[in-house]
């Protein structure tokens, strides 16, 4: 696609997240576009969100599913950036008037003490790279209407990342099972999913790696002291104003939000 059309297109969902008006789906518009072309999509999108006073504090990982993968006819996960303005800690209420249709997902959340960068990226690289594990919730939303996406749609948009809530506790990612560990995510007080650390890829460490790899084709490595989201390991849950979720990971801990 034309340069120019792209960065038109990032500046547009731009927009959409700052008006809170979704946009019609790029690749209905589109046809033509590329993954590649909606990751140009997507960097533009986040330029215009680095004003003063935000920095990247990492990336996340999403379609780690093969459920969602074959659902958006893909057969690898995406990643989007990570921003200082979309980090929230363990209890606090997320501003429902900034979000569109947001959604919840329970995830093992990476905080890196050495830098990564692939390619060639070991699943035994990433673990001694880990400073710790963290219980986080990512909430994701969608500037594309109706969150009719495809997965051209879903990079452009940042991977529909929107906010996340890290949990309190920090483990050392040597002492649990990241594969085996179980989740049980609460809405309302009510369990609502379960999963384990193998949804994401066969193992959160397993998305990590993909991760590091992926970004080094592209000469972009992963920093020290960044946070990596290592996708979702049940369902997605929507939310509404007044809704409170609540996300236990075995040998982890939890984290908790609500939504006003």
């Amino acid at each position: 696609m034309d340069a120019a059309r792209l960065q038109t297109l990032g500046d547009e969902l731009f927009d959409a997240l700052i008006t809170r008006q979704p946009v019609a789906p790029l690749s209905e518009r589109f046809p033509d576009m590329t993954i590649d072309d909606a990751y140009v999509v997507q960097q533009r999108m986040n330029a215009r969100r680095l004003q003063p006073g935000v920095r990247v504090l990492g990336k996340k990982i999403g379609l780690t599913s093969k459920v969602v993968q074959k659902m958006l006819g893909v057969d690898q996960p995406d990643f989007g950036i990570l921003l200082s303005d979309m980090v929230y800690a363990d209890g606090d209420a997320l501003p429902m008037a900034t979000l569109i249709a947001p959604k919840v997902e329970g995830e093992i959340a990476f905080v890196l003490r050495h830098p990564l960068r692939g390619p060639g990226v070991t699943t035994a690289d990433v673990l001694r790279a880990t400073e710790c594990v963290m219980p986080c919730f990512e909430i994701v939303d969608s500037r594309i209407r109706d969150w009719k996406i495809r997965i051209q749609d879903t990079v452009a948009d940042n991977a529909s990342a929107a906010l996340f809530v890290l949990g309190a506790q920090a483990v050392d990612p040597r002492d649990v099972d990241l594969t085996l560990c179980g989740m049980v995510l609460e809405k309302n007080g009510e369990i609502v999913a379960t999963g384990a650390g193998a949804a994401a890829l066969g193992s959160p460490v397993n998305a990590v790696a993909w991760l590091a790899n992926r970004l080094g084709q592209l000469g972009i490595g992963l920093e020290a002291g960044e946070v990596i989201l290592s996708g979702s390991l049940a369902a997605m849950l929507p939310a509404q104003a007044g809704d409170s979720f609540r996300c236990s990971i075995g040998g982890i801990g939890t984290v908790a939000t609500r939504f006003a």
